[in-house]
């Protein structure tokens, strides 16, 4: 009897971690070969077939079934499709594939990132989403973002027209990371997506920021719902992040039952998460901690308060960010007396932002640098776990003859608007 192959040794075989043949070569194989002969295949086979024929020996079978020995295989029987934008690390696609769905694209710029989102799903993303045309990218039912917050320019309208036909979001998203997410939602009409950003973003530039893209997405046609979370009903870590989830109208019609999920009573607590015997090289030096002690009296002194946060045991920490790695000094854990305080180690930052057990930051080439950015960067897991099974509960109450019957309405509506205008 032959036994199948596993990824790992099939990467091996191929010197995946290696290769610089072209660029997202490797993005399109691995896609190619978790699409399991799929539509969504399609989409990737040319440059597959390219990679290899650049790559491997001339009789690899690259179609030969294989076993996913990573973390988080792709789904076998999902019940919905989903893509990975502005990726980072796979916060969003553990919890929806949580759910039983698949994902059919990915997108990550950062080249640690890819390699920790590689090490656990088996797939690495592609590049710059900037550079992806979104012919190039498959149907899929959700589309799921956490999208960097960049200043909008509405002075000096473009007259560019790049996707045939003119749109608002053209003229005030364009050069902006959000234009991306919009061209992608126009293009493929997504049933749902699910977008993520700091708190900030409602507030940046007076509100117009916000203003901008939540009028671009509904222009979309789509029912738009936001709201601030704070994931320390879920996690011990203050942690306040706007969602943005929006519902296809022309799917689900005018009106959605939609309610974003009510947190558990209660918080977590910080001392959960420790490690029993954390390294010593992960205790402040004596140079940084009275480097720190200086700098937080300076500026208490001129009634700022900037300064290092010691962590109560038995409450939650602060939000922890992506300059982490510098000095720790936003959520450092007391040692007791007479010794220093200490930073989180990156498998403590793994439980502060609630990624299962089984997510692998050991042995994987990243540097404890580059993990304290990825969780930094990263979602609090259930809180978009519990964003994901709210959205299911929209997803699944809606029949195919329930959403047959509203199409019906919507299109009897619109002709009905139609005809309106021509009288007039």
């Amino acid at each position: 009897m032959k036994m199948t192959a596993k990824y790992s040794q099939i990467k091996k075989q191929l010197h995946l971690e290696k290769s610089n043949k072209f660029k997202d070569g490797v993005a399109a194989l691995t896609h190619y070969w978790q699409s399991n002969g799929e539509d969504s295949g399609k989409y990737f086979q040319k440059d597959a077939e390219a990679f290899l024929q650049l790559a491997a020996e001339p009789e690899f079978h690259y179609k030969l079934p294989f076993e996913y020995d990573v973390p988080f295989p792709p789904m076998k029987h999902p019940d919905f499709t989903f893509i990975d934008l502005f990726s980072g690390i796979g916060g969003f696609r553990i919890a929806f594939q949580e759910q039983n769905g698949k994902c059919v694209f990915s997108s990550e710029w950062d080249k640690y990132s890819q390699k920790t989102y590689e090490a656990n799903f088996g797939e690495v993303p592609f590049g710059d989403i900037t550079k992806v045309e979104e012919s190039k990218i498959p149907d899929h039912d959700i589309l799921l973002g956490g999208f960097p917050c960049q200043p909008f320019s509405i002075a000096g309208v473009s007259k560019k027209n790049a996707l045939g036909r003119q749109h608002g979001f053209l003229d005030k998203t364009q050069g902006t990371l959000f234009f991306d997410i919009a061209r992608i939602i126009d293009a493929k009409k997504p049933k749902a997506f699910l977008l993520e950003n700091v708190k900030n973003l409602k507030s940046h530039n007076k509100g117009n920021t916000f203003k901008v893209i939540e009028e671009t997405l509904k222009e979309l046609d789509y029912n738009v719902y936001s709201k601030i979370l704070d994931a320390r009903h879920y996690v011990p870590q203050h942690r306040e992040r706007i969602f943005i989830a929006g519902f296809s109208k022309e799917h689900f019609g005018e009106q959605v039952d939609f309610a974003f999920p009510v947190p558990p009573e209660g918080e977590k607590r910080f001392g959960n998460i420790l490690e029993k015997k954390p390294e010593a090289k992960y205790t402040l030096t004596d140079h940084l901690w009275n480097y720190l002690q200086e700098y937080a009296k300076k500026h208490k002194a001129k009634g700022n308060g900037f300064g290092f946060g010691m962590t109560d045991l038995n409450g939650v920490s602060r939000t922890l960010s992506a300059r982490y790695y510098k000095d720790g000094s936003e959520v450092l854990i007391p040692q007791g007396k007479g010794k220093n305080p200490r930073r989180l180690t990156p498998e403590e930052c793994k439980r502060l932002m609630g990624y299962p057990k089984e997510f692998l930051i050991k042995d994987i080439g990243v540097s404890d640098t580059q993990l304290y950015r990825q969780f930094g960067n990263s979602v609090a897991v259930p809180v978009v776990k519990a964003m994901a099974a709210a959205m299911m509960e929209v997803m699944k109450s809606y029949s195919k003859d329930k959403m047959e019957e509203q199409r019906k309405e919507r299109e009897e509506l619109l002709k009905g608007q139609k005809v309106k205008a021509e009288v007039n």
